[in-house]
């Protein structure tokens, strides 16, 4: 038996956050909570894939913004490059198909939700859902409230922004059995519920897992800054490429890259998986399931 140390958090509402107005000045605290938990590597993954190939198919949509209309907002390097990477190793890997993935490469706002709204009119209860994230991110201290940045963002003007609340309004209205949100920008823990969002179901039998509805994030960082150069999405296609199991439930993901990531980050950024606030997530989760 292994014993891991989770890191629960509280992330909206937080007595003292101090975020900056904005995603390439701003800093804050991170509050962390340990529990200690016993799990077995061991532990056997009964389920019958049949069902899932079935009845199911995986839709992805990864969204990456480096080149801003707006002069006064640095562009960035790496975006379309790590949603690049993550979107080979779903289609090389994973039971996902192109037919059924979309690649936004610096979509404005208008495109991020018309395909939204696309996805929302194909996805059935049976299907399950990812979305990835790359670029800048922000937080607003007064209103509490989390915002991605498309590439026709204007600085000083938030109505051109997309607002955690309403990718979180999509999220909850889209059909899907799963839907597993995985941001790298920075405050992207904004989208995560105030209470503790982890506990002692990390052992769940994958069917168990997979019969419930899930809502999940997966996120570089809580409520501060993050690098341009990811070492987050680095281990994540990593260990989707290295994994050998056929199932891998998205918080083991989460668990076999977490400390690489903080040992390898230049600012001491603490990756963060949990519910999404407020989503309709019924304690499942989202699975991987290897093609074979």
């Amino acid at each position: 038996m292994k014993t891991l140390a989770l890191t629960l958090f509280s992330l909206l509402f937080a007595m003292g956050i101090n975020a900056q107005e904005t995603a390439w000045e701003g800093t804050s605290p991170v509050y962390n909570f340990d529990l200690a938990f016993e799990y077995s590597a061991d532990d056997e993954l009964d389920f019958d894939v049949s069902d899932y190939v079935g009845k199911a198919k995986n839709y992805a949509l990864v969204i990456s913004v480096q080149d801003y209309e707006d002069e006064s907002i640095n562009d960035l390097e790496n975006p379309i490059k790590d949603g690049s990477r993550l979107k080979d190793a779903l289609l090389s890997y994973y039971m996902f198909e192109p037919e059924n993935t979309s690649f936004l490469k610096n979509p404005s706002k208008t495109d991020l939700i018309n395909e939204l709204e696309s996805f929302s009119k194909q996805i059935t209860h049976n299907d399950n859902l990812l979305i990835f994230y790359a670029g800048h991110g922000d937080w607003d201290d007064q209103l509490e409230a989390g915002y991605w940045l498309p590439a026709d963002a204007i600085k000083k003007d938030k109505s051109t922004w997309f607002p955690n609340s309403s990718l979180r309004d999509y999220i909850k209205g889209i059909k899907s059995n799963h839907t597993l949100l995985i941001a790298d920008a920075c405050f992207s823990g904004g989208i995560f519920k105030t209470r503790n969002l982890i506990g002692s179901d990390a052992s769940v039998a994958i069917e168990e897992l997979y019969t419930r509805k899930s809502r999940r994030a997966m996120t570089s960082g809580s409520l501060k800054i993050v690098p341009d150069k990811s070492v987050f999405v680095d281990m994540i296609v990593k260990e989707l490429r290295r994994n050998k199991d056929i199932y891998l439930p998205a918080e083991r993901l989460f668990y076999n890259i977490k400390e690489t990531v903080i040992d390898n980050s230049a600012n001491g950024q603490i990756p963060q998986y949990g519910e999404i606030s407020g989503s309709g997530n019924e304690g499942g989760d989202f699975i991987f399931v290897r093609k074979r």
